[in-house]
């Protein structure tokens, strides 16, 4: 009996090991459609709204899910505080903390960090070509991330089922 349950314990463990991978798989294409969403509402506050920098990135962090509200939260936090430390500074430091809450990848990093860099130091016109670019890097990477998911969402519940199954095979 007791060698039931505990067969039955490690289906379980490594079931839930091969459905969560799968979940980091389907949340990477969302999560980048969210940001591509927050840089749209970006280009508009900054090109049409002519909203400051700080205010817009409040602003789009409160329709933001978690964990991405967080990476522009405190952006806004750091740049309103009376720290002194430039858009760039302040951008690179929360993206860098936050970004491994997230389920994105290093070239989604370094596109918004190219892009932190650019954000508050020139003229609204060459804002807007960056966060255009950025844009346009990311919607490459939410295509790649829709192949991957469709690619290995499958494949990692079957395996984590697999697994579970050979490893109670094997303890029997």
């Amino acid at each position: 009996m007791l060698k039931l349950i505990g067969a039955a314990l490690v289906l379980f463990a490594g079931t839930m090991i091969g459905f969560v991978q799968a979940a980091r798989f389907a949340e990477r294409p969302r999560q980048i459609r969210h940001l591509l969403h927050a840089l749209q509402r970006m280009e508009t506050e900054i090109g049409y709204g002519q909203t400051p920098l700080p205010e817009a990135l409040a602003r789009i962090a409160q329709v933001l899910p978690p964990p991405l509200s967080g990476l522009f939260a405190e952006t806004a936090a750091s740049l309103q505080s009376a720290s002194g430390g430039t858009v760039r500074d302040s951008w690179e430091k929360a993206f860098r903390s936050g970004w491994s809450a997230t389920a994105m990848r290093p070239a989604e990093r370094d596109a918004m960090l190219r892009l932190g860099g650019t954000l508050g130091g020139s003229g609204r016109e060459d804002q807007l070509k960056h966060l255009r670019l950025a844009m346009h890097q990311l919607q490459a990477e939410e295509a790649a991330a829709r192949e991957d998911q469709q690619r290995y969402e499958k494949l990692c519940r079957s395996l984590g089922v697999l697994a579970a199954a050979l490893v109670v095979i094997l303890m029997m």
